[in-house]
């Protein structure tokens, strides 16, 4: 038996790789804020003949802000089975900057979760990874690393953040036995994409995405990214001059060019 713990998996990407393990068999510990849907998800698939050969959605609730919270829910692991053979971090949030002020509280808010969240919940799970049987801590980045894009002053820098830490761990923590992977995807139909008010190309299901995460995490690539189509167009364009990058992803900017302030 398997023992995965998924966060952020009450909905999009995190629902759908817990059911992925889910279906392989797996003891899966399915962590979100919202403990309610959590419950239903627990309850909705838990129901089966042993036979069918699935595993089981236990529901932790927890808030990756909250260092009280991941703690907790780590010792609640802990003294279910004590060991883990995977742990994915999906839980994260996307707020958008449209002017030339940055507004540093929106900046937190999404720091705290996409990369200070990751992070708590590294330092507390990494005991529970199980080194006899190589264990896997995957964070959940985005293909926005590959190239900065107008507007993504806090999504795209934390999640740029997130990757650099997770290169830096991998480093330090490989020896134990713990073999740490980023995931980065490209357009991922989510009900935080459902959010946006842009042209999303070769958007993917939920469910896509979660195969093809499972199909990465049973390779040896270290940077896991879909669409193909994508992602390699965003690392090309990443290779232009510095001056046809900027004016082109320059028009796409909403910043109002009126409201910089002269210093």
């Amino acid at each position: 038996m398997k023992y995965v713990w998924v966060i952020g998996a009450s909905t999009g990407i995190g629902e759908a790789v817990a059911l992925h393990y889910f279906n392989l068999g797996c003891r899966v510990y399915i962590s979100a804020r919202t403990g309610a849907k959590l419950e239903q998800l627990a309850a909705d698939h838990n129901q089966y003949d042993e036979s069918d050969g699935k595993g089981m959605l236990i529901p932790i609730e927890m808030d990756v802000t909250d260092e009280f919270s991941v703690g907790s829910a780590v010792q609640r692991i802990q003294d279910i089975y004590g060991k883990l053979h995977k742990v994915i971090v999906n839980a994260g949030t996307c707020e958008y900057i449209d002017d030339t002020q940055v507004d540093l509280e929106l900046v937190k808010r999404v720091m705290d979760t996409n990369l200070y969240g990751a992070m708590r919940v590294s330092n507390y799970v990494q005991p529970l990874l199980d080194h006899d049987e190589q264990s896997q801590l995957v964070f959940i980045s985005s293909s926005v690393t590959y190239q900065a894009l107008p507007r993504a002053h806090a999504y795209g820098g934390s999640k740029a953040a997130l990757r650099y830490f997770a290169q830096c761990l991998k480093m330090d923590i490989q020896h134990q036995g713990v073999d740490v992977r980023v995931v980065s995807p490209g357009f991922v139909k989510t009900p935080l994409t459902d959010k946006n008010d842009f042209d999303m190309p070769f958007m993917i299901s939920s469910e896509e995405a979660a195969k093809r995460i499972g199909k990465g995490l049973e390779g040896s690539s270290f940077d896991i990214h879909f669409p193909k189509r994508f992602t390699y167009t965003l690392k090309l364009f990443s290779l232009l001059p510095n001056a046809i990058k900027f004016y082109l992803l320059g028009k796409a900017s909403r910043a109002n060019a009126d409201s910089i302030k002269e210093v």
